[in-house]
């Protein structure tokens, strides 16, 4: 499941829709929202995700929060390290060898450094 698909889930059950109905608003299968809930389909289109902040009547925190996660919500990531330090190349290979054997305390862990290294980035 991708975080789109995991909040576009979450915030469809709280308001009491099923699959089939929120499918048909948005004017998709109801395979194709589920393979889109699951991660089975690419990144959602500008379309599709505005239909789904309207369908959903989210307000505009949420609504943001949506485009964020569909942007990074695409099931086959490409890193390119080509022209960075060797280092580079050599955590993107080991990551996309290892990252199904990880468990979520040690995801959230790698997503803590990524977010330390983005606010020293940010405060210089």
């Amino acid at each position: 499941m991708t975080p789109f698909g995991q909040r576009v889930r979450a915030l469809r059950e709280a308001r009491g829709m099923s699959l089939a109905q929120m499918a048909e608003g948005l004017g998709v299968s109801p395979a194709y929202l589920s393979a889109l809930e699951h991660g089975k389909r690419g990144r959602p289109t500008f379309t599709l995700i505005q239909g789904t902040i309207h369908l959903l009547g989210v307000i505009w925190d949420e609504a943001d929060e949506l485009v964020r996660l569909a942007d990074l919500s695409h099931p086959r990531v490409v890193i390119d390290t080509a022209g960075l330090d060797p280092e580079a190349t050599l955590l993107a290979n080991r990551l996309s060898r290892e990252i199904a054997l990880l468990e979520g305390e040690d995801l959230h862990r790698l997503a803590a450094i990524l977010d330390e290294a983005a606010t020293r980035r940010d405060s210089t």
